[in-house]
């Protein structure tokens, strides 16, 4: 246990050395931005429910998918534990901050939305974990299948569609379940979502989430060819892996 420890420690070390920090920064502002923006309901009728956070959410699985194809599903799932990690100091912040009194003006509502609400935390948190280790171990999953043609936009593209839909359908299914089934009837006098509710809201999220990826790709996957052309990370990837890719 204590090697495997030691092993572990060593590999993250390198890891975070190794990643680009532009990409861990883009994965950390989207997942703090995502956690604010899941706290409004932007359109809501009988069948469909969507929240704010899927305006940015693409992006945070964008990230995970250029980062699977290179350094690997592991490391990809660690950044994104850094990532969550990153989100709840800042909730911390956000919550501190918004108890400090001000008379400069009223800021009731600052206070309302930066000081958070902690169910809302919890059901993006867990929906977020979960849905990070689906989408970059079926990416690596699709990826191995694919191995014939490991390198082109048609494989790179057809990773990221899949596993960003399936995991975006199940991180939106989880938080909506979690938080408009479970707390909001409690804590929001009576507001919540139906089943069919979290259900299509899940499965729009997902579609339009995946749409924008869809825009973005091309740029993702220009990024992942010129850090292989690059050989960037190849200190963690020799460890990991015993070779060079």
């Amino acid at each position: 246990m204590n090697s495997y420890l030691k092993r572990e420690i060593a590999e993250t070390i390198v890891l975070f050395r190794s990643v680009p920090s532009i990409t861990v920064a883009l994965f950390c502002v989207s997942v703090v931005s995502m956690n604010l923006l899941a706290n409004k309901t932007i359109f809501q009728n009988e069948w469909i429910a969507l929240d704010g956070g899927f305006l940015i959410s693409w992006l945070s699985f964008l990230c995970m998918d250029v980062l699977t194809k290179h350094f690997g599903p592991k490391a990809s799932t660690k950044i994104a534990i850094f990532a969550i990690g990153v989100n709840l100091m800042m909730c911390v912040v956000f919550y501190v901050a918004s108890f400090i009194p001000s008379s400069a003006a009223d800021y009731t509502a600052f206070n309302s939305i930066f000081g958070g609400t902690w169910f809302i935390l919890l059901g993006s948190t867990i929906a977020f974990i979960t849905s990070a280790f689906i989408n970059n171990f079926l990416n690596d999953f699709i990826g191995r299948l694919l191995k014939g043609d490991p390198d082109s936009k048609r494989t790179f593209a057809l990773r990221c569609y899949t596993s960003t839909f399936i995991g975006q359908f199940f991180d939106n299914l989880l938080f909506a379940i979690i938080v408009f089934m479970v707390f909001a009837p409690i804590y929001w006098e009576g507001f919540s979502w139906t089943l069919l509710q979290c259900f299509s809201c899940a499965l729009s999220g997902a579609i339009l989430e995946m749409l924008m990826e869809m825009i973005f790709s091309p740029f993702a996957y220009k990024v992942a060819s010129i850090w292989k052309r690059d050989d960037v990370g190849r200190e963690y990837i020799s460890m990991v892996k015993g070779e060079l890719r």
